[in-house]
């Protein structure tokens, strides 16, 4: 498995790097940064300090979306900091959520998601692509890789992931829900032709360090309650458009684990979006905050990466957004990677 950290581009903009230095110190291997232009700085400014002040991990934005963002300016964003860096990026892209309904937008259809990731990837690799009516390449781009993950929830978004993403991005480590989407995108790429073992799959959620006690757990719990928010607006985009639990059919079934909690959801602020102390979530229950992130002691971690790990999961990238980033880095690095990684056997 590997590990990944995801940070804000909250100023100073040296912050992010120097959190993104210590990862890589602590032996993760992604760093990722939240993409919402107005929220917080401009992330692909930051990922070129990332690079120039790291020498191995991999950087991308968690994630990316089409609307915000020219899909060729994108593309061209990525091939210049491989030709920069040396192929050391990575594309997490979905349909947008705070980078556009900050600006009262709205997330882009599936069919324009599936054409941004095609657009992406192609120039992304130093390969023409028509786009609008012209084959397009970008001449001075040689050698660049890039893969493009996708964050998806509803079982649409399920099914266009596994028929052309390179990862999935789950934003939550719910083991239940967890089992279910990444058989979703699974069958679907089966049913394209696809091998599902060539895709990656990412879970994505809080990670903190705590002690076995009743007052540390309390806390831990209200430092990541403000993700269980972030993860109900798009729960709320798939109880419009399905039902608050759906059955059997042709578009698959949502679990209700993942729809029921958001009953008492009345709002959301996106100048809070991701914060700790994001003062409108209270709708979120201790159980979801525990189900949906990675809380407690070292052990506690292992337990539930393991059993991730055997849902198919081949990277955890944990959110930083809380008052113990660089203990619960260290511990990562000591203990839990360690844990989960096999050794490196050395070539005689």
């Amino acid at each position: 498995m590997d590990f990944g950290v995801v940070l804000q581009t909250n100023p100073p903009a040296a912050r992010t790097v120097q959190l993104s230095q210590l990862a890589e110190a602590h032996g993760f291997t992604h760093v990722w940064t939240f993409d919402s232009h107005l929220l917080w700085q401009e992330p692909y400014v930051i990922h070129s300090a990332i690079l120039a002040a790291t020498r191995r991990v991999t950087v991308g934005p968690f994630v990316t979306n089409p609307a915000t963002r020219d899909w060729t300016v994108t593309a061209s964003t990525f091939a210049t900091l491989n030709e920069m860096y040396g192929n050391r990026t990575i594309c997490g892209i979905g349909r947008g959520d705070s980078a556009v309904r900050v600006t009262n937008g709205r997330p882009t259809t599936l069919k324009a998601l599936r054409e941004s990731i095609h657009v992406i990837r192609e120039l992304g690799n130093s390969r023409a692509v028509e786009y609008n009516g012209a084959t397009l390449q970008f001449p001075w781009s040689r050698g660049s890789e890039l893969d493009v993950w996708v964050a998806a929830y509803g079982p649409l978004a399920l099914k266009l992931t596994g028929e052309v993403g390179d990862g999935f991005i789950l934003q939550l480590a719910d083991l239940d829900i967890a089992e279910w989407m990444i058989s979703t995108v699974r069958a679907a790429a089966e049913n394209v032709g696809r091998d599902p073992d060539e895709i990656a799959f990412c879970v994505a959620a809080p990670m903190y360090i705590g002690e076995d006690t009743p007052e540390s757990r309390a806390h831990m719990i209200e430092q990541c309650r403000w993700f269980g928010g972030m993860v109900g607006n798009h729960v709320a985009d798939i109880v419009a458009k399905y039902g608050p639990s759906t059955g059997a059919g042709t578009a698959g079934r949502v679990p209700a684990a993942l729809t029921d909690y958001i009953a008492g959801r009345t709002g959301y602020d996106y100048n809070s979006h991701g914060k700790s102390d994001n003062d409108h979530v209270d709708f979120v229950p201790d159980e979801i905050v525990e189900r949906f992130c990675v809380l407690g002691t070292a052990e506690e971690h292992i337990a539930k990466l393991e059993k991730l790990r055997a849902l198919g999961v081949t990277q955890f990238a944990g959110y930083l957004q809380h008052d113990n980033k660089e203990e619960t880095m260290r511990v990562y690095g000591e203990t839990v990677i360690p844990a989960l990684t096999p050794p490196v056997t050395a070539k005689r």
